[in-house]
């Protein structure tokens, strides 16, 4: 006959049952979590650029490109229509003032000072031909003046001894008359070649003067043909960096032609070019951050130029080092123009996974995970962002590119 089984055995049986069932739930829970680990994406930390929420001063800042231009730069133009004849210095080379930088073919002006200096001997050879003629003439009227005197004397002597005989009646009043004119012919023959004196040197000094005159205008050509002949020899104006020269020998130029450009060196400025959406956005006297190299300079915008080239707007930046030894001419530069700052703000470092300001999502790390938030982003200065709302000092943020799991609330972190 059947015996009742003992409790004890029923209550061994009921927890090897219980045993079984948690073993088996166990087991299932594993696997389910094994297959969630091989079906959840997830991505190893050191392929992400994670960043720590702190307190920090930030700064709004608009991005631009930049390149380093001279503050003082001096056009050099060629002074005539000729042609490159020798280029002595290269771009890029130190010169001191005075050093010759290139030659242009100078062989018409050299006819025209010869021809010049020609003009300029033929007016002297013709002053000294006046003068001469003059020294001669006035020794013929000399002469004629010293025969005349002696003419009017011998009339002056007859007819004195005819105004003595005559009261005798040795002449007749007829003679009397004749003497005295020839007294009078003589006087004025006489005045009149004494005048002739001041006559000829009043028409021989105007002569000499107009030869003078036209001397001296062939004088200031020749100066200024000289001037233009030196000027060929092109030459540094004064101790800098020759920054561009008409390098091509033989080509044509003409007068006024730009031929080299010479900048003075240690002493430069930054010209950016920035979006024409940004500009109402700039205004002369804001903070910029010049970066190159990752070092960073600093200056304040100088001028806004006021047109609008290509949708681009450009301005000019005054650095607080312009002659830092960083800056080289022509150098393209990272420029950030800071157009708002706050002091004590909740910033984090900036990245790709953020998109300017206003509502975004972030993933926030916390050990092995990394979950989807929103957030609030406020100023970015290009290094650092400013959170407005949705995490906290001590958080840390995914800032490399999350695109790849924007669908999803939470990635795995593989360590």
């Amino acid at each position: 006959m059947d015996q009742p089984i003992d409790t004890r055995v029923l209550a061994r049986r009921r927890h090897a049952r219980g045993l079984t069932l948690a073993g088996a739930f166990a087991a299932l829970a594993t696997a389910a979590w094994g297959v969630n680990r091989l079906v959840s994406p997830s991505v190893a930390l050191d392929q992400l650029r994670v960043s720590e929420v702190h307190r920090g001063s930030i700064a709004n800042t608009i991005n631009a490109a930049g390149v380093v231009i001279p503050i003082s730069e001096t056009q050099v133009s060629s002074p005539i229509q000729s042609r490159v004849a020798r280029v002595v210095a290269r771009p890029g080379q130190e010169v001191k003032a005075g050093e010759l930088l290139l030659e242009l073919d100078d062989t018409a002006l050299r006819v025209a000072v010869d021809n010049l200096r020609e003009q300029v001997a033929q007016q002297e050879n013709r002053v000294e031909s006046l003068q001469l003629a003059m020294d001669q003439k006035l020794k013929q009227v000399a002469s004629d003046i010293e025969l005349m005197q002696l003419d009017l004397e011998s009339a002056q002597v007859k007819l004195g001894r005819y105004e003595r005989l005559g009261k005798t009646g040795a002449f007749s009043a007829s003679d009397l008359d004749a003497a005295r004119l020839a007294v009078k012919r003589s006087e004025i023959e006489l005045r009149q070649k004494r005048e002739s004196v001041a006559d000829t040197r009043q028409a021989t000094a105007t002569d000499m003067e107009g030869a003078r005159l036209q001397k001296s205008i062939y004088e200031k050509q020749l100066a200024q043909q000289q001037e233009l002949l030196a000027q060929t020899r092109v030459r540094a104006p004064f101790d800098g960096m020759l920054s561009w020269v008409l390098a091509d020998e033989g080509a044509s130029v003409t007068a006024g032609q730009l031929v080299a450009k010479v900048s003075r060196l240690h002493s430069y400025r930054i010209e950016a070019t920035v979006s024409d959406f940004y500009a109402r956005y700039l205004s002369p006297g804001q903070v910029v951050r010049v970066g190159y190299s990752g070092q960073v300079l600093t200056g304040r915008v100088q001028t806004v130029l006021p047109e609008i080239v290509d949708g681009t707007v450009k301005l000019r930046v005054s650095l607080d080092q312009p002659g830092h030894p960083l800056l080289r001419n022509k150098l393209r530069v990272d420029v950030n123009i800071v157009t708002d700052s706050k002091p004590d703000a909740l910033v984090v470092d900036a990245g790709p996974a953020f998109n300017g300001r206003g509502p975004q999502e972030a993933f926030v790390v916390n050990g092995d995970e990394a979950r989807k938030v929103p957030v609030d982003m406020g100023l970015g200065d290009g290094k650092d962002v400013e959170i407005l709302s949705g995490a906290h000092v001590g958080d840390h943020l995914i800032v490399s590119d999350t695109s790849q799991f924007k669908r999803l609330d939470h990635i795995r972190i593989t360590h």
